[in-house]
């Protein structure tokens, strides 16, 4: 029987033929252009330089210039090697959880002081309420640790990891409603289309794990769906696509059409594969599109995935301890305590951006009773693994971020009783915190008046915390930029300050 594999690749169509020597004039211009500065770059300063420490040769699916020059990075010296992102989805409400305001309590029920408001913008579900009753949180605060820092009742595990906490006060954003706040942090523009963070951390950085997305996503199944999320929140937008965010869900299937169609075995699968890329390269002499090369290195990750993936979300051979850690909720797949267990051992493969998802944060009646709920599915579990993460020795070059995209209003939006109640949007001041690599631990960061409505001391915008993250892994903000429709577009768009007195 003839064997057809054995014989040469062609493909024999008049429609490829015309795809292969249509090669138009701009584009071999540009073509030998860029190739051409790019040898006689190299050859005035050498590899290294280009390139980066170590490397002798471009680095391998460098497409452009451009991006063989990003391999230059880091810009500086790097604290943080990877970064876990605790995104809390909805808003938590800072007077429950971190910034005390004991002074409230003498001014419960009454209007809240237009001197404090100073006309700010209200949402619609507040502005036509005829008074802004002020309201207390009714949960008791208290000291812990050697810094001292206040912690609500309902964080009783976080309490205990305080002194590894740099607690910011004074977070800070122009969006007042979910889907532009959330967009807004995760992307750095309020509308839909720009690259995520964790994509521009890839783009810029790369990966440290072959095998395995350099950003990966988690998203809670225990968080209550009050406010959707949206795939573009870790999409790569104009970036190439193979830096978007890949999510890991429970279950069997983690990465969606990850595995082998029925029928199919492993060599079936890299036989068509390597079928595949010699397609996608026949497309890619004539033009040299970027997206192709992407195309390629992501069937190439696939594959590769389909071993690394079932190893990282097996945690079977997690002792008892482990799971008495980070809590009951730890050995039910998909819930947040056991996506925290599966992000320390993404973060021990050298996965560089890893981001969890907890929805349910947007209390805006029934707050006592909802965050109570939302602290206990996320408490134990957040403070295990900053405990975790201490003593394997991977704090100090991991990045812990935790936080929402906004806070809520000292005034209760909707009916007030003595226990219960609601908080609006608040944009203006809320509470985030960030642990380990290059951060000051055991401090709090900037202040707010006694109503937290307002910044008193040392603001700290949404532009200015990406700003700080991309410094802490050895980037220059301003610096890492990619050319879209004829401009230059950056994660901090044209602002964001490093915030240096956080950093150790």
């Amino acid at each position: 029987m003839e064997n057809h594999h054995e014989e040469p690749f062609r493909i024999n169509s008049p429609e490829f033929d015309i795809l292969n020597k249509k090669l138009e004039r701009r584009n071999f211009l540009v073509k030998t252009s860029l190739g051409l500065g790019a040898l006689a770059m190299g050859s005035l300063f050498g590899a290294q330089k280009l390139f980066g420490s170590g490397a002798a040769t471009p680095p391998e699916g460098a497409s452009t210039l451009e991006e063989k020059v990003l391999k230059a990075l880091p810009h500086i010296a790097p604290k943080a090697k990877r970064v876990v992102y605790l995104f809390m989805a909805g808003g938590p409400s800072q007077f429950e959880t971190f910034d005390y305001k004991p002074k409230l309590v003498n001014m419960a029920g009454q209007n809240l002081p237009d001197s404090v408001r100073k006309g700010q913008r209200l949402t619609g579900m507040s502005a036509n309420q005829s008074s802004l009753p002020v309201v207390p949180s009714i949960y008791g605060f208290n000291q812990h640790g050697k810094s001292g820092t206040w912690v609500s009742e309902l964080m009783p595990y976080t309490a205990k990891v305080v002194d590894e906490l740099c607690m910011i006060k004074s977070i800070y954003s122009e969006a007042i409603n979910h889907d532009p706040a959330i967009t807004f942090f995760q992307t750095g523009n309020q509308l839909p289309g720009r690259p995520s963070i964790g994509s521009w951390v890839s783009y810029g950085l790369g990966t440290d794990n072959q095998n395995l997305p350099s950003f990966i996503v988690l998203v809670s199944k225990n968080g209550s769906k009050d406010q959707p999320l949206y795939a573009r929140l870790w999409g790569n937008g104009f970036l190439p696509s193979k830096h978007q965010g890949v999510q890991f869900r429970s279950g069997k299937d983690p990465v969606l059409f990850l595995n082998n169609p029925e029928g199919y075995d492993g060599a079936d699968r890299k036989e068509m594969l390597d079928y595949l890329a010699k397609l996608n390269q026949l497309q890619n002499e004539p033009y040299g599109d970027p997206e192709v090369d992407a195309r390629i290195a992501q069937y190439e990750m696939a594959f590769r995935m389909q071993t690394s993936v079932p190893e990282v979300m097996d945690t079977a051979d997690e002792p008892d301890e482990v799971f008495e850690l980070y809590g009951p909720d730890s050995r039910d797949s998909g819930t947040y305590a056991a996506n925290c267990i599966l992000a320390r051992k993404l973060l021990e493969k050298d996965v560089k951006f890893v981001q969890l998802y907890h929805q349910g944060w947007d209390n805006h009646g029934g707050l006592p009773k909802g965050i109570a709920h939302q602290c206990k599915n996320t408490d134990q579990a957040t403070a295990a693994l900053i405990m975790d993460l201490k003593r394997r020795g991977l704090l100090d070059d991991t990045l812990v971020v935790w936080g929402g995209e906004f806070g809520r209003t000292v005034y209760s939006q909707g009916k007030l009783t003595a226990d219960d109640y609601g908080r609006d949007h608040h944009p203006r001041c809320f509470t985030m915190w960030m642990a380990g690599a290059g951060v000051k631990p055991g401090i709090s960061f900037g202040e707010t008046d006694d109503f937290s409505y307002n910044i008193v001391k040392d603001p700290v915008h949404v532009h200015d915390f990406q700003a700080t993250l991309m410094h802490l892994m050895g980037v220059d903000h301003e610096q890492l930029t990619y050319k879209f429709q004829g401009r230059r577009f950056r994660l901090t768009d044209v602002h964001g300050n490093v915030v240096k007195s956080i950093l150790t």
